[in-house]
């Protein structure tokens, strides 16, 4: 693989260039930027992958991708890859940037990040791969409590500082029976960008409009509350702090209390399975390329057997690649994460829920339509 710095330099010059057509390869259903020629070269012949390269982005994956960074290197030590779980943001702009191999993030890529994402992908554009699926929870600290009904309009007015002791109407009301302290309420939330955040403050907006009238957005729109840094940073803030609430992957939250949310007329908990139930009734974004797989999630679904308060977190990569050390090994990576294996080492790791065959198999045929620049003279 080239340095990082020749990396940024080549998407520095082409930038000038490749903007213009970014945006006129604006994303429209059904039509994929792959290069036609991409068929030809195929995956039979497995590449020998060398070189050293940089992930960057969503902490809800970061118990995921050590456990594929360690099965990947395991049956490639020629090769050196890290991951440096900064936020799903951070993530983003680290990939568009050059300065990552690959970005993670917990929501898609903006129209906008696409439109830019020619530069850094030698004139083609991202692809979102779904490869990560979890439940966020409500999680909270409050002493004696170790599961909770909560309405997404209780949550609203918990994160949202409406409601300011634990003891409140609204929180007996959906807890009856249910002794309830008279505690302050701590609302945490992520201090950084967050894919979680956007994904959290989307499900509230649209099971809540009137109790959180925000749009979904990826930096905590309200003042006031703690902030801390990255999933472990508010799991660290909330176990540390009576009454404290916030909202966090599933798998991390660790020994803290969670809430049963309404869904229809039932209430449900978290589960891997019922994360796995949200994808599964969401369609793709009809609005996107081709071999694009992000989600329109489904917030507002009424079936019990789905918990529509997940996150669905992308492994974010390029449709084209000059550099072949660099696509090589990045086909070779989404091809491993979506295997038998990959599934089997990641979920176990994480918690989270694996992939539906038809997922594996959707992932690693796009893996295999990522287009490698011939080399000159071929």
């Amino acid at each position: 693989m080239k340095p990082l710095q020749t990396r940024r330099a080549r998407i520095a010059a082409r930038s000038a260039v490749l903007l213009p057509l970014a945006v006129a390869l604006a994303p429209l259903a059904g039509c994929g930027t792959v290069d036609p020629t991409a068929q030809a070269l195929g995956t039979d012949a497995a590449p020998t992958l060398t070189g050293t390269f940089q992930g960057s982005g969503a902490t809800s994956q970061q118990k995921a991708m050590e456990a594929w960074i360690a099965g990947f290197t395991a049956k490639h030590p020629d090769v050196t890859l890290t991951y440096d779980g900064v936020g799903s943001g951070a993530g983003r702009k680290a990939f568009l940037s050059g300065e990552a191999t690959f970005g993670t993030s917990d929501v898609a890529l903006s129209d906008e990040e696409m439109a830019a994402s020619g530069a850094a992908c030698d004139g083609g554009n991202a692809i979102d791969l779904p490869v990560y699926i979890s439940p966020i929870a409500v999680a909270f600290n409050v002493p004696g409590v170790t599961s909770l009904h909560l309405s997404s309009t209780t949550v609203a007015g918990l994160l949202g500082g409406d409601i300011t002791s634990w003891d409140d109407d609204a929180v007996a009301a959906d807890n009856p029976g249910v002794a309830l302290p008279a505690l302050r309420v701590v609302p945490v939330h992520r201090s950084e960008s967050s894919g979680t955040t956007e994904n959290f403050t989307d499900w509230l907006h649209a099971t809540a409009p009137r109790a959180w009238p925000y749009d979904a957005a990826s930096s905590w729109p309200l003042p006031g509350g703690t902030a801390a840094e990255g999933t472990g940073g508010v799991v660290a803030a909330v176990a540390a702090t009576p009454g404290a609430v916030t909202y966090a992957d599933a798998s991390q939250v660790g020994t803290l209390g969670t809430a049963s949310i309404r869904v229809g007329d039932q209430w449900v908990a978290s589960s891997a399975a019922g994360a796995a139930g949200a994808a599964a009734v969401s369609p793709r974004d009809p609005s996107r390329y081709e071999d694009d797989l992000s989600y329109d999630l489904d917030r507002t679904a009424t079936n019990p057997n789905v918990y529509p308060l997940v996150l669905v977190s992308y492994l974010v990569v390029c449709s084209r690649y000059a550099d072949r050390a660099e696509g090589e090994v990045v086909k070779e990576f989404v091809d491993y994460v979506a295997s038998d294996e990959g599934q089997s080492i990641g979920t176990t790791a994480a918690g989270s829920a694996p992939l539906s065959p038809a997922q594996q198999e959707w992932l690693r045929s796009t893996a295999n339509d990522i287009f490698l620049v011939p080399a000159a003279g071929s």
